[in-house]
């Protein structure tokens, strides 16, 4: 593979934005009364779209239009799902946003297709929910922030965590500081599933539109497994790091404000996916916050599920440790901190698991949903979007180069 070029200083600051102030009440082209029809288009419908489709539908006043695939077979069973013969199917997602009965998206695409597909969406005047990660690369952040922000649109990036009641409460009492000074970060999503096989597939390629899925990634054959899998190819997707870290990374910047991280160094394997995937299978990735004062781990694997999946915040009086199903307060020895929990999820799993999640794409959802209509700051805007997929995209760098990966 070829080297990835440098990332300056001045890019990844940028990248941030200079602004955070502007997205705190924005005023819409269109105004929604609560009893106002929103009507909603899906582009990318696999089976994450499938997932939030089914939960956009039970929300009140609101109605998918129209669905938007590179694959028939899938266009035809998301316009069944969302209701059958008057839902419109189209291949070409920019003839959706052509179109003034639709006032907003769901994108969820391949990652290569996010940044793209969203810019296009403000600038046609739709309000914007695509999924995690935003960006596909550090160099894409600046145009997708200014879309936003120019256009006035709603845009609504899916790391859930924001939206979950318990880590609501979570991170006020992070705020309180009953944690005391957070010095280190934990995160992990460790899997024990085989997702690297790679069985015989016959799929006919006359379903599917290649060129289309493509997009800005390079010319190849195609291949139906990376269409399927793409996640774990740097042209379409950035592997654990992108997938998953982002996640707990997205929740450590909510809570604590962090600031851009300095730097990241990566170690990566392939035990188990090796001439399979191009990501790695087990990956582990430190992070200096240095202006913060911080440093943060994640490691995640597919060959293993102990500490599944969750963010531990490590203060000098007491750590917050949360999953999507629960919160716990852990006072240090010989501190005055009170020990709190709050457990939403269901069913405590094996090993160091904690609870199952809670349905966190509805809370989600739904929150873009109010915003659409209040014209209020979601909860998770471009900006944070943005800056959740830096110190992925910095880890990739770092393991990609067998180097330091700094901002500077």
């Amino acid at each position: 593979m070829s080297p990835l070029p440098p990332i300056s200083r001045r890019q990844a600051l940028a990248t941030l934005g200079a602004s955070t102030l502007a997205l705190a009440s924005v005023e819409s082209a269109r105004g929604y009364l609560a009893n106002d029809t929103i009507n909603v288009a899906c582009i990318g419908t696999g089976g994450r779209c499938r997932h939030l489709m089914e939960r956009v539908l039970k929300i009140e006043g609101v109605k998918i239009v129209a669905v938007c695939d590179v694959q028939t077979d899938r266009r035809a069973a998301a316009a069944e799902l969302a209701g059958g013969s008057g839902v419109a199917q189209e291949l070409d997602f920019r003839k959706l946003l052509d179109r003034a009965d639709i006032d907003a998206v769901v994108i969820a695409s391949p990652d290569h297709w996010h940044v793209p597909m969203t810019i296009a969406a403000c600038e046609a005047g739709k309000d914007v929910y695509v999924e995690k990660p935003l960006t596909h690369s550090i160099e894409e952040g600046a145009a997708v922030i200014a879309a936003e922000k120019k256009s006035n649109r709603i845009v609504q990036v899916g790391t859930q965590q924001r939206s979950m009641p318990h880590l609501i409460e979570a991170r006020e009492l992070v705020r309180q500081g009953v944690l005391g000074p957070v010095r280190k970060i934990h995160m992990t999503w460790n899997r024990n599933q085989p997702r690297w096989g790679k069985p015989e597939i016959n799929y006919d390629q006359k379903l599917v539109d290649w060129g289309m899925f493509l997009g800005n990634a390079p010319a190849q054959p195609f291949d139906p497994y990376r269409m399927w899998n793409w996640r774990w190819f740097w042209d379409f997707g950035g592997g654990i790091l992108t997938d998953l870290m982002v996640h707990w990374m997205d929740t450590a910047f909510w809570m604590l404000d962090l600031h851009a991280p300095r730097s990241a160094v990566t170690i990566g394997h392939h035990f188990k996916a090796k001439d399979v995937w191009e990501t790695p299978d087990t990956i582990q990735t430190l992070i200096d916050f240095g202006d913060d004062n911080i440093q943060a781990h994640f490691e995640g694997t597919f060959v293993n599920h102990q500490r599944r999946a969750h963010l531990m915040l490590m203060g000098e009086d007491a750590s917050l440790v949360c999953d999507r199903g629960a919160y716990f307060i852990v006072p240090e020895r010989g501190k005055n901190v009170e020990p709190r929990e709050r457990i939403d999820g269901a069913n405590p799993l094996r090993g160091l698991d904690f609870y199952e999640d809670v349905d966190c794409a509805n809370y989600h959802l739904r929150n873009w949903v109010d915003c659409i209509r209040t014209r209020n700051r979601p909860a998770c805007t471009a900006e944070d979007g943005v800056r959740a997929a830096l110190p992925a995209h910095l880890g990739n760098i770092a393991y990609r180069e067998a180097k330091v990966a700094t901002r500077s």
